[in-house]
């Protein structure tokens, strides 16, 4: 499989959040010939939504999606707190034409043990926040999490678990897979299969490294790991998936120790070659 040039790349902002800005990010990702950029919520609000709007026109990138919403299981309920942030949400990637709004579910309430609860909840702030996302035509992706979040972040673990979400609640809700949480799954390409063109949102790339030192911030640059990505990237285009490629990656003690427009060399050399 032919490797990917920066026309099929999209900076995910996490990659770079420790050392430049939104608009940094921006500029950048434009400097660099990099297609697209993955905000997170944070840095959004921190620049200004109306702003980064403009920025992200004015530079001609597209926005492959926009870090995150969820987090319905935080309260215990679906809280009008939760509700009205979702909200929000959409309307941020809305207006900074982003492909889908990613959802990081959300893991047990503090206190409790009771897993079918939390999937319960996930369902219902899901439900509601898709009336709204269909309101306004902006695709809800469901972004599973590796098993080792299942308790603090995202209780939905597999891509089976939430295409069967996606089943039940129908139209404009897909998945968004990274291969950082997918990667292990023995039933991944069947599900890929499954999730086709109109379930598939957004596609995340990094490496598993091994050792790996730090479960949330020691992600690898890709090639550095034990991640098959052209084989996961294969099984997505074939299913059908035309979006940009996003590299995601949280790296405490080396990435973002680096000088940036390094990281963008690095990361563009690296797609390019795996």
């Amino acid at each position: 499989m032919a490797g990917l040039g920066p026309d099929r790349l999209s900076l995910n902002t996490a990659t770079l959040r420790a050392q430049w800005s939104l608009a940094e990010c921006i500029e950048g990702c434009a400097r660099h010939g990099i297609a697209g950029i993955g905000p997170w919520r944070d840095k959004l609000q921190e620049m200004g939504v109306k702003e980064a709007a403009r920025a992200i026109r004015t530079n001609g990138l597209e926005v492959s999606g926009l870090c995150r919403g969820g987090w319905f299981t935080a309260e215990g309920a679906i809280t009008q707190a939760v509700v009205d942030d979702n909200r929000r949400a959409v309307d941020e990637a809305a207006e900074i034409g982003a492909a889908c709004l990613v959802m990081v579910v959300g893991g047990l309430p503090d206190g409790s043990r009771d897993l079918a609860h939390a999937h319960a909840l996930v369902e219902e702030g899901l439900a509601v926040t898709l009336d709204y996302a269909r309101e306004v035509g902006m695709p809800v992706a469901i972004e599973p999490l590796h098993p080792m979040y299942a308790a603090d972040r995202a209780c939905v673990n597999t891509t089976r678990q939430a295409l069967d979400i996606c089943e039940r609640l129908g139209e404009g809700i897909g998945v968004a897979l990274d291969v950082y949480h997918v990667w292990w799954d023995p039933e991944l390409a069947a599900q890929i299969t499954r999730a086709g063109r109109d379930r598939l949102y957004a596609f995340h790339i990094c490496d598993w490294l091994v050792p790996t030192r730090d479960l949330l911030t020691d992600r690898g640059m890709m090639g550095d790991g034990v991640i098959d990505i052209p084989h996961i990237r294969g099984l997505v285009e074939a299913a059908g998936f035309t979006g940009l490629n996003e590299v995601e990656i949280f790296s405490a003690e080396n990435w973002w120790k680096r000088d940036p427009d390094e990281v963008l060399t690095v990361m563009i050399e690296r797609a390019g070659a795996c």
